[in-house]
């Protein structure tokens, strides 16, 4: 047995004891090729965040300290980061672009001015369905998860007050009627409600804060540069992890314009959600949708989608004062809604509050209204 064999046992044994931590020494990888700010702004991220909990990689231009992978080119870097990922010789890695199958996009983590909080933005890059409705909802899903690895053990919800938020909350108020178990955020406003506005995101209300992916990208650009000028992110975590059903890469993305902090928090949550195993949790969260009627639910917003042999012609009953307003139906069903009431001779216009679409009614008739929107699905 040499002396350098007991040499490296013994320092992992000293550095199991200072740590606490005596399993497998989770390795992060960082590819450094590709930054608008230069390979050293990745490198003093990878020295910023080398505190000992986890080995650090390169992969591309490598540095003195670390293990490293030199790369001439980015496509020769990518294709070393995905041997290291599937070879399990590095746990995850961060980079600065990849591209993730339809059904993958990553969970991003900013620090939110107005408290401090973190706050897990779902989604943020890529391309979690096709269908709106039906991404956001995965991206509710993609967020408690990659939330609980890192040590959340429920995450609170809420829903970004966009096109979609509506008939989003109605899936996940189903999934939960039905066993999902996870909590909805109450919005800071005081009329409350799980779908939440600018002032939630400040503060950061929710835990996990659901979007549509572009929403979210352009959100993690704003949290992570809105004192830099935006040419240099300073802020935050970046872009997150890809999470999909059945994805096991743990491939967690930055901008081109990150900044060394923002680098050096990235490859700490790039342990954060390897030792918590994103990928493991994600399949048992999307096993429990399913059993709650997941897949039930997705199937009944298609068939609302898909296209009518042929349209029923609504015309408009008499035209009244309509002064009262009845929230919560989304903009996305808005023109149904209205066209639902006229059906029961109930007169309805569409309208705009500051808290999103209404639907307006004279006063006397708010309660058969209301009736009939919650009959026809459109509220709850």
């Amino acid at each position: 047995m040499s002396n350098k064999f007991i040499s490296d046992v013994l320092l992992e044994v000293a550095d199991a004891i200072e740590s606490g931590n005596f399993g497998k020494k989770i390795k992060v990888g960082l590819t450094t090729l590709g930054s608008e700010h230069g390979s050293e702004n990745l490198i003093n991220g990878a020295i910023l965040a080398n505190k000992g909990d986890f080995e650090i990689v390169l992969i591309g231009k490598g540095a003195e300290g670390f293990t490293s992978y030199e790369t001439e080119t980015e496509d020769e870097m990518y294709k070393v980061m995905e041997q290291l990922l599937d070879s399990k010789e590095i746990d995850a890695c961060v980079t600065m672009h990849y591209n993730f199958p339809i059904g993958v996009s990553t969970v991003g983590r900013v620090v939110t001015p107005g408290r401090g909080r973190e706050m897990y933005l779902a989604t943020t890059t890529g391309t979690s369905a096709t269908d709106r409705v039906e991404a956001m909802v995965r991206n509710a899903i993609y967020g408690i998860a990659t939330a609980k690895s890192c040590g959340i053990a429920k995450p609170t919800v809420g829903i970004l007050n966009l096109d979609g938020a509506r008939q989003v909350e109605k899936v996940l108020l189903s999934l939960k009627e039905n066993g999902y178990d996870f909590d909805f955020a109450e919005s800071m406003r005081a009329d409350g409600g799980s779908v939440m506005r600018g002032n939630d995101l400040l503060i950061g209300v929710p835990d996990v804060m659901v979007t549509d992916t572009l929403t979210g990208n352009l959100l993690m650009k704003v949290f992570s540069s809105f004192n830099t000028g935006g040419d240099f992110e300073a802020q935050g975590f970046g872009y997150g992890p890809g999470i999909g059903e059945n994805y096991d890469r743990r491939v967690l993305i930055l901008s081109r314009a990150s900044g060394t902090p923002v680098v050096a928090n990235a490859l700490k949550y790039a342990f954060d959600i390897a030792k918590g195993e994103v990928n493991v949790v994600a399949r048992e969260e999307y096993k429990k949708a399913i059993s709650c009627g997941l897949d039930k639910q997705f199937a009944e917003l298609k068939s609302k989608k898909a296209p009518k042999e042929a349209v029923e012609e609504v015309v408009a009953p008499p035209k009244e004062v309509v002064t009262e307003g009845i929230a919560g139906v989304d903009i996305l069903d808005l023109e149904d809604a209205v066209k639902a009431l006229w059906k029961d001779g109930i007169y309805a216009e569409s309208g705009m509050g500051c808290t999103g679409p209404i639907v307006m009614i004279a006063p006397d008739k708010l309660d058969a209204a209301m009736e009939c929107l919650k009959k026809n699905d459109f509220i709850k």
